[in-house]
Formats: structure tokens, C-alpha cells, sequence
């Protein structure tokens, strides 16, 4: 394997990890939304 297919495959895999990395995080870290109550939206019927 030639040194330049050699970065290639590291700064692929490494962009690749990367952006993983971000999704997953801001994925986890997006607050949940509060579910709508549907029994406390008819309180007044």
C-alpha cells in the first residue's frame, strides 16, 4: 500500500468517525418534546 492510499483510508475513516460522532451527539443531546395530553385538551367538555 502506497503512503498516499494510506492517508486517504485514514482521513476518510476519520471524516467518516467524525461526522458520526456529531449526529450521534446532537441526536442526544435535541430536548424531547412534550407530548400533547389529549385528556387535559377536553377538560372543558
Amino acid at each position: 500500500m502506497t503512503t498516499s492510499a494510506l492517508i486517504m483510508i485514514i482521513l476518510t475513516q476519520g471524516t467518516v468517525i467524525a461526522a458520526t460522532i456529531y449526529f450521534f451527539r446532537k441526536v442526544l443531546k435535541t430536548p424531547e418534546k412534550p407530548e400533547p395530553d389529549s385528556y387535559s385538551d377536553n377538560d372543558a367538555e
